[in-house]
């Protein structure tokens, strides 16, 4: 008859020196404790990271445990997914053997990959900013191809521009045109033009000079004529 608490007890001694800093005993009845599980670093020395709880059923190992993910770090939901579906499978192929080893092994291992699929994931990210920064600058080079349909495009805008151009123009001059008066509405607008010349000259009076040298030839040039006759 098999003495599931004593292979209990047996391995859960083996798994607190296996992993020391990551162990931890939560309940003796139920046996429940938690193991953390670390990936190996990736790029700029980033992990990811699991905390699993395990609860042993009354029959273990010929009756799976039961196990939980009850934290995580730099993993999302499908991650996490993931995990458990592996602990599924891990369980149903090691039943009737101790397994909590090698359930923490399966998962390290797909942390590992998770890790390398970051990596893997960023340098495509950054091999596609690559390649964009390069077609942009091939486009400030080069312009964009001309075909049938975008030169009709471009045309049919600059046309419409154009036109609209043409037509504010028009309503300025427009608008110029019924602001400009004519010497009639000028006239008409103040009255005080038509007696402007002659107030000028009276305000003048006698102050008003000749000057007499632009004169002085005249005489000189009707003899000249006379003479000539």
């Amino acid at each position: 008859m098999t003495d599931y608490s004593e292979e209990q007890r047996n391995e859960l001694e083996a798994l607190e020196s296996i992993y020391p800093d990551s162990f931890t005993v939560l309940s003796e009845k139920p046996t429940t404790f938690t193991i953390t599980v670390t990936s190996e670093a990736g790029e700029n020395d980033e992990t990811v990271q699991t905390t699993l709880k395990f609860t042993y059923r009354e029959k273990y190992p010929d009756e799976a445990p039961l196990y939980e993910v009850v934290s995580q770090e730099n993993l999302d939901d499908n991650d996490v997914t993931d995990i458990i579906k592996l602990l599924e499978q891990q369980a149903e192929e090691n039943l009737g053997m101790v397994m909590i080893f090698t359930l923490v092994s399966a998962v390290q291992e797909k942390l590992n990959e998770i890790v390398d699929q970051i990596k893997t994931r960023r340098e495509e990210e950054k091999k596609q900013k690559e390649r964009e920064a390069e077609e942009e600058e091939k486009q400030r080079f080069h312009g964009t191809p001309v075909t049938i349909e975008n030169f009709l495009n471009w045309k049919a805008k600059f046309d419409a521009e154009l036109l609209e151009i043409k037509r504010k123009k028009m309503k300025e001059e427009e608008q110029a045109g019924k602001n400009k008066l004519s010497g009639k509405q000028l006239f008409e607008m103040d009255h005080n033009l038509d007696t402007s010349d002659i107030q000028f000259l009276e305000e003048a009076g006698n102050s008003v000079e000749v000057d007499e040298s632009l004169f002085q030839e005249m005489d000189d040039l009707e003899l000249e004529d006379e003479e000539d006759d």
